[in-house]
């Protein structure tokens, strides 16, 4: 059964002109093997933390560094929960997540669902 879907857009150029901005926004908001990542993988993955954090609810206290999006050997990405997102998602009896990343002709997209 489905328990929650997020969905969310970011803006590629807008992204990274705020993590240029904003000293230390790039190091809140991905761990380091994320931060590795050229820009439009990296508004993709924060559109998917985006679109997880409304699938779970929008729950008060989320950290950034808590969901991960990591990249199988194939290339597919894998949403990872530790600390407060996982445990929001426990609360939800979240059993599997599911997780797309997209980004083409300027724009990130992710689309999270939840399933117990």
């Amino acid at each position: 059964m489905i328990i929650g879907v997020g969905i969310d857009v970011v803006d590629i150029e807008r992204f990274g002109e705020s993590l240029t901005r904003t000293p230390g926004l790039s190091a809140r908001l991905f761990t380091p093997s994320e931060a590795s990542r050229p820009l439009a993988s990296l508004a993709a993955r924060f559109a998917a933390k985006e679109a997880l954090a409304k699938a779970l609810g929008a729950p008060v206290g989320m950290h950034w560094h808590d969901a991960e999006i990591v990249s199988e050997e194939s290339g597919r990405p894998v949403l990872e929960m530790r600390d407060s997102v996982l445990a929001r998602a426990n609360d939800l009896g979240v059993a599997s997540v599911h997780v797309s990343l997209s980004h083409d002709a300027g724009i990130a997209s992710a689309v999270v669902v939840l399933e117990s």
